[in-house]
């Protein structure tokens, strides 16, 4: 299962700085989205083998003195809630603020893995600094360098404890999630879907968190739901700012094979759902919009047609998705959604043998449409597989791929995607050399 990991704690103690070191300097990153919302971090990184997501809170506050203490009392309760370790973050050469030990009260409350971190030990000396640190009862500091790295290998040994290094679920059945903003009508689909019977669901166990997976099996259908509780308890945290429904959604991102991004077609399509949009996107997620209240649109104001123009290209440019219509409370197309979703998992699962591949692409990649020269040199592209991965990636091997551009790259993906019918996943193509 995907664990998560919150950096917590009050301005410049060095929460991103942190956050890069875990992340790129490891090699292990798969993906860090700088910007998800309002420069917000996440990404991946490994350590000894055991995955784990990581996500900055830091830099989201703005406003004077009171908003800052605000606002982290909301970051600091969300990763309470969201996250499976906490690394509250302390300045070593700032030493003790009231602020820490503010954020400190909370943390001492929670029923989390807490790991106190001293940051900005660059030097042997402010080693004996560390030691005030000690009163704010969340055990022995964790004194590092962010910046250079000095003391992130115990921490992060530390970190990983307990994280299961065994890989997901082992289940054939597609896993599918319902992501979106509060009050798009999740909640509403998800039980008008399945409280129709009561014999669908057998709670497989996940994480330590609640039970992940709900197996649904009726009218022909069978998959794992990703149990979404976490994106419809409201909690304690308020919803209403971009960050709180990014960081709820990951999880239940990373842990399906294909995501159901609802909008309610009262507000159209915001920043909050193409942040939504692009944690499925770079996670390599199937994907398929639903926009839920169309009954609530006046006839004549807006059609299919313009709305669905003006979400493409609002997700450009991964313009490739189905876009699907519904009332959930009159039922109206609901069951074409379930669909939908099954045909993209089984679109991110197509494997394609090597010679289909070479005879169908070949043609046109090295008579029809080749790859145009650059500074006198021609590309010949020889052979292309597929590699076995989770999700659709390709490898051309070619004699000179530096000289690949993304026009040509783009113009290969479409083209694959009409032969093969990848709509609504994202695929990746690589050029290396033969």
């Amino acid at each position: 299962m995907s664990n998560i990991v919150a950096i917590v704690g009050r301005p410049n103690v060095g929460k991103s700085t942190l956050f890069n070191r875990l992340t790129e300097s490891r090699k292990a990153i798969v993906d860090e989205t700088s910007g998800v919302t309002r420069d917000r971090q996440y990404g991946h990184s490994d350590w000894n083998g055991k995955k784990f997501s990581i996500i900055d809170t830091g830099g989201y506050v703005v406003g004077g003195d009171d908003a800052f203490e605000t606002e982290i009392r909301k970051q600091v309760q969300l990763a309470i809630e969201e996250a499976d370790v906490i690394l509250f973050l302390v300045d070593t050469r700032e030493g003790l603020t009231p602020m820490d030990e503010d954020v400190a009260e909370m943390l001492r409350r929670c029923k989390k893995k807490v790991l106190l971190v001293a940051n900005k030990v660059d030097t042997p000396t402010l080693t004996n600094d560390i030691t005030e640190f000690y009163q704010l009862g969340l055990g022995d500091p964790y004194p590092i360098a962010g910046i250079s790295g000095s003391g992130t290998g115990d921490l992060l040994d530390a970190v990983v404890e307990d994280f299961d290094s065994g890989e997901e679920e082992s289940s054939d059945l597609p896993r599918i999630t319902v992501v979106g903003r509060p009050n798009v009508g999740k909640s509403s689909f998800i039980n008008t879907i399945t409280g129709q019977e009561r014999n669908i669901v057998t709670p497989i166990a996940g994480t330590t968190r609640d039970s992940i997976y709900t197996h649904y099996n009726m009218f022909g259908f069978d998959f794992n739901f990703v149990d979404t509780a976490g994106l419809r308890k409201k909690q304690k945290v308020s919803e209403d700012l971009e960050f709180y429904s990014v960081m709820r959604s990951i999880r239940a991102i990373e842990n399906s094979d294909v995501c159901i991004l609802m909008l309610d077609a009262s507000q159209g399509i915001e920043q909050q759902d193409l942040n939504i949009f692009s944690l499925i996107q770079r996670n390599n997620k199937g994907v398929v919009i639903v926009v839920n209240k169309w009954d609530l649109i006046e006839k004549g104001t807006n059609t299919h047609k313009e709305f669905e123009a003006m979400i493409r290209e609002r997700i450009s440019p991964f313009e490739d998705v189905p876009i699907i219509f519904t009332s959930v409370i009159n039922k109206q197309r609901i069951f074409k959604v379930l669909e939908t979703a099954k045909q993209v998992y089984e679109a991110r699962t197509r494997r394609i043998s090597t010679s289909e591949l070479n005879d169908t692409i070949l043609p046109i990649v090295k008579e029809q449409n080749p790859p145009p020269s650059v500074k006198g040199k021609w590309i010949k592209i020889k052979y292309v597989t597929q590699l076995p991965t989770a999700y659709p990636q390709f490898v051309f091997f070619c004699n000179l791929p530096q000289y690949i551009r993304d026009p040509y790259r783009r113009f290969v993906e479409n083209r694959m995607r009409e032969m093969w019918d990848f709509h609504g996943v994202p695929i990746s193509i690589y050029f290396r050399a033969k």
